[in-house]
């Protein structure tokens, strides 16, 4: 069994900056691919930021120069600094992992609002 578990939304003024984290638990030999996604009711989920186990990394055009994803490998985590948020930020957030052998997870979502 294998478990995302993030934390870090919350309620942040226009302009202001929040830290998501998510951690990985269970049965794990290595991670692939970790990212975050996040989706508006009225919208499908898209794609925010995502990081290889090398630490590359690749961001959605609304995000670029605000957000920072970061990966800790050792302790299976990966982080999402935001800064300047701005209202259209507002959705919920979610971790997503690809764990090698096993398949690809998602965490239970963290709500971010941003109010103007």
């Amino acid at each position: 069994q294998v478990q995302l578990v993030e934390s870090g939304g919350g309620v942040v003024q226009a302009g202001g900056s929040l830290s998501l984290s998510c951690a990985a638990s269970g049965s794990i030999s290595n991670i692939g691919t970790m990212a975050w996604y996040r989706q508006v009711l009225t919208k499908s989920r898209e794609l925010a930021a995502v990081i290889t186990p090398a630490g590359n990394t690749n961001y959605a055009d609304s995000v670029k120069g605000r957000f920072t994803i970061s990966r800790d490998n050792a302790k299976k985590t990966v982080s999402l600094q935001m800064d300047s948020l701005q209202p259209e930020d507002t959705a919920v957030y979610y971790c997503y992992a690809v764990v090698l052998g096993r398949g690809a997870y998602w965490g239970q979502g963290t709500q971010v609002t941003v109010s103007s």
